[in-house]
């Protein structure tokens, strides 16, 4: 399944943002392989595979410039909408897609 979505919500990544650390968690006991699939990775899950600790646990720290992203979890080759996310939206294949709001890091003064 290839996505393809050619503009980002809030169209920031262009811009010389500093990277915000974000992490993703997603719980499957069953799964063999969760990836991360979006626009932050131009839709490619190989690019953000998630790591297993315990349980089924599965998480990924990864760091992105603010803006907003569209996204999925890739769990053994199928693509979700994370179960955790608070947004998201219709995707073009029947589906949804998880909305990421990462926000401007807070300036210290």
């Amino acid at each position: 399944m290839k996505h393809n979505h050619p503009h980002n919500h809030d169209d920031t990544r262009n811009s010389a943002g500093q990277l915000v650390p974000v992490r993703f968690e997603f719980t499957h006991p069953n799964a063999q392989t969760v990836c991360l699939a979006g626009t932050f990775n131009d839709w490619h899950p190989e690019a953000k595979p998630m790591r297993q600790d315990k349980a089924g646990h599965w998480m990924k720290d990864t760091a992105l410039t603010p803006g907003t992203f569209e996204y999925c979890l890739v769990v053994d080759g199928h693509y979700m909408a994370d179960p955790n996310a608070t947004e998201s939206v219709p995707n073009p294949f029947g589906g949804r897609n998880s909305i990421l709001r990462v926000a401007k890091p807070a300036v210290l003064s």
